[in-house]
């Protein structure tokens, strides 16, 4: 996905530099120019360049990856008015440097040169003159009707419609992971494309890798997997959070594979799709089989909202790091309309999770694929507590006890996430204002 920069000056070097430490997130183009008493740059992959160059054609920088899912800066009296898609599908930070100027950027690490000011900018809104205003609100609707056989063909056209918004070449992929969301998107995307390549990762004997090759087999796609190991897994470590910027355990536990898997599958193909933001839509996870349907739907909405900074953030992170785009499906717009006005009877049935989706696939993925209860991303792969393992056996236990009240006055829940919290001291420094972190809570988004 491409990346901007700015800052509210002239500051041609600064924002050049800024572009360099993002330099993985665009490899086919760079413009850094000044406009209006301020600078802005951005750098783009080709399948970027007509959406990046129209947005300089209208003196701002930006792009947008797929429907709806974009990030823009625009020149407003010798500052900037920032804007972020509603989920927050594409990444954007801000802050002000010690002269008080607003900078911006896609990711922390270009930001950090120049203010220790960092605050996310929130999924929706717009930023200009230090007020935030909402250009959406995702709310619940009403529902779209009772009929769960005419609901579920809905929602089939609406993903393959949004499916197909995003293929502009045969040079495209998936990840797969074999369980139902990714498996739907690849079933989809087959039934447009000549030769859909699918991407896999895991332990030797993972889940994910079984249900992955199965699913493939029947969409006919050419499948490659990826066999993690235990010690690449450590060594990829410091990588995999360089480009996550972050130390909470779970999210990075789930980014290990996806970041090894988008590495194998940008050796083939420049574009990618993902199918994170089901488990959120469409009742998913465990948890939510015990919450009272009357409050079940709340409850989704605030899953969803907390994607933009979980795992929204790892699908971006773990694409961008090799150059590649990755289009997230169930965030199009419309979809996450349609399945916001869907009763939440017909997203648990009799327990089983993600009910109406199952039955808009229905024919289109093998039976088992199609009934495969959710695995989190960590535990589909084998990764299960292999690092969890790992870290214990490097941290002490006094170690842990002195070492795991944060600067910021939080604390460190694990040994495993003090593994990953040292790494990040090293790629980001101690005193890093932390407060534009997503960290996991009860909602289990990874």
């Amino acid at each position: 996905m491409a990346g901007i920069a700015g800052i509210a000056g002239s500051a041609a070097e600064k924002v050049s530099k800024m572009l360099d430490m993002m330099s993985h997130r665009g490899k086919a183009g760079r413009s850094v120019f000044e406009s209006d008493g301020v600078t802005m740059g951005v750098i783009w992959n080709e399948v970027e360049k007509e959406s990046v160059e129209g947005h300089m054609a209208d003196n701002t920088v930006g792009y947008e990856n797929g429907p709806g899912h974009c990030a823009r800066a625009q020149p407003e009296g010798g500052s900037f008015r920032l804007y972020r898609d509603e989920l927050g599908v594409a990444p954007l930070y801000y802050g002000r440097d010690a002269e008080g100027r607003i900078c911006f950027a896609s990711e922390v690490k270009a930001l950090i040169s120049i203010t220790s000011d960092i605050h996310e900018m929130p999924p929706g809104k717009i930023l200009e003159w230090n007020e935030y205003r909402s250009h959406f609100l995702l709310r619940n609707v009403a529902t779209t009707g009772d009929d769960p056989e005419k609901i579920a063909n809905e929602l089939r056209k609406h993903l393959d419609n949004a499916v197909a918004a995003c293929i502009r070449s045969e040079d495209m992929g998936s990840w797969l992971s074999g369980g139902l969301d990714s498996s739907t998107i690849c079933a989809l995307a087959a039934g447009h494309m000549r030769k859909l390549k699918t991407f896999a990762a895991g332990i030797k004997g993972a889940p994910d890798l079984e249900y992955a090759r199965e699913a493939a087999l029947h969409i006919k796609s050419e499948h490659h997997e990826v066999i993690v190991t235990v010690d690449g897994m450590i060594k990829s470590l410091p990588e995999v959070i360089y480009h996550l910027e972050s130390f909470d355990a779970l999210l990075v536990r789930s980014s290990i594979t996806n970041f090894l898997v988008a590495e194998r599958a940008s050796e083939y193909v420049s574009e990618v799709f993902s199918g994170e933001g089901g488990d959120e839509l469409f009742a998913g996870y465990e948890y939510l089989k015990s919450i009272p349907e009357a409050d079940l739907a709340d409850e989704l909405l605030n899953l969803t909202r907390s994607l933009h900074n979980t795992a929204l953030q790892r699908v971006d992170r773990s694409a961008s790091a090799f150059g590649t785009v990755a289009h997230v499906v169930f965030t199009d717009p419309e979809v996450v309309r349609y399945a916001l006005t869907i009763p939440v009877k017909y997203k648990i049935v009799d327990r089983v999770e993600k009910w109406i989706l199952r039955k808009a696939m229905e024919g289109a993925l093998p039976d088992r694929v199609l009934k495969r209860p959710k695995a989190k991303f960590w535990e589909g792969a084998g990764v299960k507590e292999l690092i969890s393992d790992y870290a214990d056996g490097q941290i002490t236990d006094k170690s842990f006890y002195h070492e795991r009240k944060l600067p910021d006055g939080g604390i460190i829940n694990t040994k495993e996430e003090l593994l990953y919290y040292r790494i990040f001291k090293d790629c980001f420094g101690r005193d890093i204002d932390l407060s534009w972190m997503g960290r996991t809570g009860r909602s289990p988004v990874t």
